[in-house]
């Protein structure tokens, strides 16, 4: 509803990533297309009044017994595309934050719980330091969905120019998984694959702005070594990562795992004995800290990943949990940090 003194906004109580619905204690989430004039009001001109007064944006749920309201909120992000017959952008999907949070019992009110769902297994953590290959496949069938699209075939090179087995496994494996090649960081595609600078390595792999990448020497002791993973931002020197490219892979898929799921924990500024209290009833990943610009080490638990970064100095630790379901957060619900976002 809307009209000169603010606008009414009012969702179903329920739980599901396709509709709107209050998200977690702070988010509502809208789920579109919406008519032009919610797009104008919201996004537009999206609180300030003809006489420049900021206009109230009430958010309600809808429950069994009425209307509870939520309070009010304001847009922090939203999407349009353009109609390709209208000739005007339609507003997609928006999500409002709430000024003041929800208490826990008036977010299962509007929010019930869904049922556990199935959650990917661990059993590839049992291999991580006896089967590397058997454990990259396990956790990347596990974790990213299989798709139909089978990917583009890696062009002929010359033998002295063969991919270790690695990454070779890697690339079969993203033939039917191809959202492993990463959400946040990417492996690049085998027809993309490039020399660096100097020549002497092959990039396989770029952050998402371009900030870094990895790279192997070009001379390999045979398609069947384990090589050296090297990081190198661009003015940098390379350093090398802790783990060969066996241990490199799976941190990378963990890391994409723990960037790509719909359901987030996020917290920043943690001390150590935060970290220690946050991460005691998971399970650690048992191989030395990734990216050597911000040391990071792997915890899972069932359908869980989080990564936990050394920031450095006074930054402390910053933490970040990806979950395939929302009650996999569990875990992670009475930690004693303050989290940025949290999706249980």
């Amino acid at each position: 509803m809307i009209g000169d003194a603010g606008t009414v906004i009012i969702v179903e109580a329920g739980d599901a990533l396709d509709r709107s619905g209050v998200w977690n204690a702070d988010e509502v989430r809208l789920v579109g297309p919406a008519p032009a004039a919610v797009r104008k009001r919201l996004v537009d001109q999206p609180t300030w009044g003809a006489d420049g007064t900021k206009l109230p944006v009430h958010l309600m749920a809808l429950v069994s017994d009425g209307l509870a309201h939520l309070g009010t909120g304001s847009v922090t992000r939203a999407r349009t595309v353009l109609h390709p017959d209208r000739h005007e952008h339609v507003l997609t999907d928006c999500v409002l934050r709430l000024d003041s949070p929800l208490s826990k019992s008036d977010l299962d009110r509007v929010r019930p719980a869904l049922p556990p769902a199935d959650l990917p297994s661990l059993e590839w953590l049992g291999h991580v330091n006896t089967d590397r290959a058997t454990a990259l496949d396990q956790l990347v069938t596990g974790w990213f969905p299989t798709e139909s699209r089978v990917s583009e075939p890696t062009p002929v090179q010359p033998p002295v120019l063969d991919l270790p087995y690695g990454l070779r496994h890697f690339y079969r494996l993203a033939q039917h998984h191809p959202r492993c090649l990463g959400v946040q960081n990417r492996i690049l595609p085998a027809s993309r694959r490039q020399t660096d600078p100097t020549g002497e390595m092959l990039v396989f792999g770029e952050e998402n702005q371009g900030g870094f990448f990895w790279s192997l020497l070009w001379t390999l002791d045979g398609p069947d070594a384990d090589p050296t993973v090297w990081f190198r931002e661009y003015d940098e020197p390379p350093i090398a990562e802790q783990e060969p490219l066996s241990g490199f892979l799976i941190q990378f898929s963990l890391y994409e795992a723990s960037m790509g799921a719909d359901y987030v924990a996020l917290a920043h500024r943690l001390t150590a004995e935060q970290v220690d209290r946050l991460t005691e009833g998971l399970l650690p990943v048992p191989l030395r800290p990734f990216l050597p610009g911000a040391p990071t080490r792997f915890y899972v638990a069932p359908g869980l990943v989080l990564h936990v970064s050394d920031e450095g100095g006074d930054n402390g630790f910053s933490a970040w949990a990806d979950a395939a379901h929302r009650s996999a957060l569990a875990p992670l619900a009475d930690a004693p940090v303050e989290w940025s976002n949290f999706d249980g």
